[in-house]
């Protein structure tokens, strides 16, 4: 139970007569200093009822409320302060942690259905870049959290594995490429060749008729074009494993664009079957007026099918295949026009479980202020940006530490975290400007900075050589302990919090809040000094370990016991 139930609940049992329990709990406030307690209740909402000045009522209110839980309660103007008792809240909610350890805060919300979560999704051919870093980290905290709260998520890889770009491709390779260079370094050959095109085209215009031509080979199933296309995927797949390998993320399915080649004709069918599909210009829309969105268009006036068609057969295939309780898209803001047509079509094709589909948009990864970009080869690749992280973590770690025996693999952890956990600190539609140099900082709001707290915390543990029990009752009572309690207290809701927003920053700014209010402890209290409350004081230094290393698993970072 939480401050709150357990104020709502007090203040419930006065006034059950007038207001529900829920209504009471919507009331309560979280006071913004701690000179006004712990929580707080407005009593204006009850003025109507009583016919009373507000001031009154809260002062009455006083009068009746059971003050066994609380260690006072203060009446200031119309609000009531509430003082929670720190030796129950911290008891208990020390004895919770001791008991559930890594559990705390799991919750079986979800019953164990199924969500699908489209993310990542890169283009073969193409190397990895920073650009990819936000759906792909985003996408994987998201399952973490969904699976603590009873989930199972399916994360799918919708590989951009067809389309013209592929007809450039084969141009490109025919015209400049060697096979020796391609398999020597296939990304960085591939896109070499594709910002070639594109800056060849400009001044050969006729060299997209060429790619178009190429392409059309392809979804013809010419066996030259096949090979190559294969080879260009097979080749980017053992790349891409590569980087997946580094950030620790895997996927259930790399089922992409090409795999609905064979799939899309139904949809086309169904659409016609149900009188949906209009003809404008010769093209094939859905009328999506009353929705007050632009037509969708299902086939172009060449018949050529469109993103959406492919998108509509991977929804369906998606419900049929894995009879989803929700269906994400872990896709980029630009994108909210194109989901928004897509539920749209599939509402209009009567599938209601279309309201259970949602498109998770994120801002930008800038670099200097500008937008990255593929086409003109103005990118920054994510190995590169992984591998300095971690050198950058090494020479920290060497500095502060040099005889760590395993400081190769603690600075990859590091490294890596930083990486991530700088992603998903930011709320998720925010753009954010990437500097490596704050990324990596061991100081500041940082991965590294809440990995260090826990190493930190660990060695305290370890110097006292100290083993929580769940049955001892281990009660704190001072203020600088009180802060570190409310957090540990609030982070079953943190966690419903980021699940029901799909925002990993929610538990991102958790860990940092829990490592802040640590390091103050740490920097006022002798914790190892012996007296009667240093097991309790070392229960507390536990829990923070358990739940700082849970927030950090939940985003993909890990915790390592030494730095």
């Amino acid at each position: 139970m939480n401050n709150k139930e357990i104020v709502a609940q007090a203040i419930f049992e006065v006034v059950k007569d007038n207001l529900t329990l829920p209504e009471v709990e919507r009331l309560l406030e979280n006071p913004k200093s701690v000179d006004h307690g712990d929580v707080a209740f407005p009593a204006f909402s009850l003025a109507k009822v009583f016919r009373k000045a507000p001031q009154q009522i809260a002062a009455e209110l006083a009068e009746k409320i059971n003050p066994e839980t609380f260690e006072k309660i203060e009446v200031v103007g119309p609000y009531l302060n509430f003082f929670m008792k720190k030796e129950v809240i911290s008891s208990m909610v020390l004895k919770q942690i001791a008991k559930e350890e890594k559990h705390f805060g799991d919750s079986n919300i979800g019953n164990e259905g199924n969500v699908t979560i489209d993310m990542s999704s890169p283009n073969i051919a193409k190397p990895i870049s920073m650009g990819h870093l936000r759906s792909t980290v985003i996408g994987n905290s998201i399952s973490l959290i969904l699976s603590k709260i009873g989930y199972n998520p399916i994360k799918i890889n919708h590989l951009g594995d067809w389309g013209t770009q592929f007809g450039k491709l084969i141009v490109a390779y025919k015209k400049w490429g060697s096979e020796e260079k391609v398999k020597a370094e296939p990304i960085t050959e591939l896109l070499r060749l594709y910002v070639e095109f594109h800056e060849k085209a400009e001044e050969e215009p006729e060299l997209n008729d060429d790619a178009r031509a190429w392409f059309k080979r392809l979804e013809e199933n010419d066996e030259e074009a096949l090979n190559l296309w294969k080879w260009f995927r097979s080749e980017s797949l053992k790349e891409f494993s590569k980087i997946y390998g580094m950030l620790e993320i895997d996927f259930d399915s790399y089922n992409g664009e090409a795999f609905y080649n064979d799939k899309m004709n139904e949809v086309v069918t169904m659409l016609e079957e149900k009188h949906l599909l209009q003809t404008n210009e010769g093209a094939e829309i859905v009328d999506l007026e009353k929705y007050d969105l632009n037509p969708a268009l299902i086939k172009k006036s060449d018949g050529a099918t469109l993103y959406i068609t492919r998108d509509l057969a991977a929804a369906l295939y998606r419900k049929r295949e894995y009879n989803f309780v929700k269906s994400l898209y872990v896709v980029g803001n630009e994108q909210s026009g194109h989901f928004k047509q897509l539920k749209a079509v599939l509402k209009e094709m009567d599938f209601d479980w279309s309201d259970e589909m949602v498109h998770i948009p994120f801002g930008l990864i800038t670099k200097d202020g500008k937008k990255l970009s593929t086409r003109k080869g103005k990118i920054v690749l994510l190995e590169e940006v992984l591998n300095e992280a971690k050198d950058s973590a090494l020479a920290q770690i060497q500095e502060k530490n040099p005889d760590l025996p395993n400081r190769e693999e603690v600075a990859h952890q590091v490294g890596v975290g930083a990486v991530i956990f700088h992603d998903l600190k930011n709320d998720r539609l925010n753009n954010f400007d990437f500097n490596l140099e704050e990324v990596v900082r061991f100081e500041g709001e940082t991965g590294p900075y809440v990995q260090y707290t826990h190493a930190r915390a660990m060695s305290i543990l370890e110097k006292a050589g100290f083993t929580v029990d769940a049955e001892t009752v281990y009660a704190l009572n001072d203020s600088d302990s009180w802060e570190i309690i409310k957090l540990l207290q609030s982070y079953p809701e943190v966690v419903m919090q980021a699940a029901d927003q799909y925002e990993p920053s929610v538990i991102a700014k958790h860990s940092i809040r829990l490592a802040q209010a640590f390091n103050k402890y740490y920097a006022h209290t002798k914790i190892l000094v012996d007296d009667e409350q240093k097991e309790a004081r070392l229960a507390l230094v536990h829990a923070v370990t358990v739940i700082l290393k849970e927030d950090l698993r939940l985003l993909g970072v890990h915790a390592p016991n030494k730095m």
